[in-house]
């Protein structure tokens, strides 16, 4: 991370992002002698892949709507934006701040809200290396705010974290999972904003801890996960039935819902052609999930999901008498649930030959 440059703004000019090699963008106004962290040069932003696997799609019953916060006209620079304030130094090195596909929770309105995508994550000492310059919570705070609001944010969070918001989401154990900032919990300042702009949403994360003496900041780029685990043809299922009796397959769905993504249709044809070309066979259709929420709503949401693979299948012409539904939630694990790559090959619908 380069180093930032120090911003000084006096009470009635806008804010101004500047640094050597780094394009300034409107801001609101902002406390005299104030530092700011810098954005980086502006430059087009890479294309997605799309291929979607359980990403957050729309934010329900949490008090608030993306719809909310108006989409930004200002150009932004490269993810992740902002340097680093001035004076203080990263924890993390470069190389080791960003994954391309990750999890963390947000502050929505009341509520608490899972976000995946591209995903940037430091922290850093409120003291400079040489003692010589100290920032308050409030002030490296009011920084990260000025900047966004710069970039045409705002802030979406209108609570601090409570033990029932925490548990609403399966408790503090399974928020940890997901979490690149101070804990969790009310003894700490957490504030969450949004950038959006016309297809894309940046959800950013800035708290304080350990006595107001750390600061940390995510930055979020929500985007679809790029899938990395093909389908199978109709014979290579065949081939896997008559070794094993069973075959996994890594069909779409939206997230923490049943509904079947239209990239999953390729999927549904091949188990189509399967059983087509295969008179005397008869499956059941096997949901299971990862560990990611409760382990009761996992049952239910997989069961609801291999009912779907069901219907689809019955309303391309499969008589419903060779085909049974199941789901056991995370029950029956493929690989360990420590990163998204084990719970992406844990996600999965099974055929099993009856």
């Amino acid at each position: 991370m380069r180093q930032s440059h120090l911003l000084i703004v006096s009470a009635s000019l806008a804010l101004m992002l500047a640094a050597c090699q780094k394009e300034p963008a409107a801001a609101p106004d902002a406390p005299a002698n104030e530092p700011a962290p810098v954005a980086a040069p502006t430059a087009p932003a890479a294309a997605p892949v799309a291929q979607v696997v359980d990403v957050p799609a729309v934010v329900a019953d949490t008090g608030f709507s993306v719809d909310k916060v108006a989409i930004s006209t200002a150009p932004l620079p490269p993810f992740p934006f902002f340097d680093i304030p001035d004076g203080l130094v990263a924890k993390i090195k470069d190389d080791s701040s960003t994954v391309d596909f990750g999890r963390h929770f947000f502050l929505a309105g009341k509520k608490l809200i899972p976000v995946e995508g591209r995903l940037y994550h430091n922290s850093m000492s409120l003291i400079s290396q040489d003692k010589s310059r100290e920032y308050t919570p409030l002030e490296f705070h009011r920084n990260y705010e000025n900047a966004i609001q710069a970039l045409g944010g705002a802030k979406i969070n209108e609570t601090q974290f409570t033990r029932p918001i925490v548990d609403e989401v399966g408790g503090l154990r399974e928020v940890n999972k997901f979490w690149h900032s101070p804990p969790p919990t009310s003894g700490y300042e957490h504030h969450s904003y949004l950038i959006r702009t016309a297809d894309k949403e940046y959800w950013i994360h800035v708290g304080t801890s350990a006595a107001g003496k750390t600061g940390h900041i995510v930055v979020l780029e929500k985007t679809a996960m790029t899938q990395s685990l093909g389908f199978l043809d109709a014979a290579a299922m065949k081939s896997a039935l008559d070794a094993d009796g069973r075959v996994a397959l890594y069909i779409n769905f939206d997230t923490d819902k049943s509904t079947l993504r239209p990239d999953s249709q390729a999927v549904i044809a091949e188990i189509k052609t399967l059983l087509d070309s295969n008179a005397d066979l008869n499956v059941s259709i096997e949901g299971h999930t990862d560990n990611t929420g409760s382990a009761d709503r996992n049952r239910q949401l997989s069961s609801e999901r291999a009912r779907s693979v069901l219907d689809a299948l019955v309303g391309l012409g499969i008589a419903p008498s060779r085909l049974s539904a199941n789901g056991f939630g995370s029950d029956k694990p493929l690989a360990d649930n420590v990163d998204e790559a084990g719970r992406a090959k844990n996600r999965r619908v099974e055929l099993v030959k009856l």
